[in-house]
């Protein structure tokens, strides 16, 4: 499948921003859906955001709607998600993935998704 590396992550002060890549090793398909997840210590898994390249739109988790943006070049093969207005509660290892079917109401389930990066960490100091 595809190999992602995720980039972009650093410490930034609590309404700050960061851009984070995400960089496949082949072009993204027609049809694919492409998402941003993190990891907060202590907490599980949860979808940030996620896009799809069929046309599908864009989704948000509800905590981040308004403040992260996720885009994909024209290429693409590099998937990006601004974050604006960054909250220490934003800190957490984020994971770019991929899959090439995932059900609209299952944006954010971690295991529809089969490829994953390595993770990049973004801290979030208040």
């Amino acid at each position: 499948q595809v190999q992602l590396v995720e980039s972009g992550g650093g410490s930034v002060q609590a309404g700050g921003s960061l851009r984070l890549s995400c960089a496949a090793s082949s072009y993204t398909y027609s049809s694919m859906w492409m998402g941003w997840f993190r990891q907060a210590p202590g907490k599980e898994r949860e979808g940030v955001a996620a896009i799809y390249t069929g046309g599908g739109g864009t989704y948000y988790a509800d905590s981040v709607k308004g403040r992260f943006t996720i885009s994909q070049a024209d290429a693409k093969n590099t998937m990006y998600l601004q974050m604006n207005s960054l909250k220490p509660e934003d800190t957490a290892m984020y994971y770019c993935a991929a899959s090439f079917f995932v059900p609209v109401g299952s944006w954010y389930v971690d295991w529809r998704y089969q490829n994953w990066g390595q993770g990049t960490q973004v801290t979030v100091s208040s």
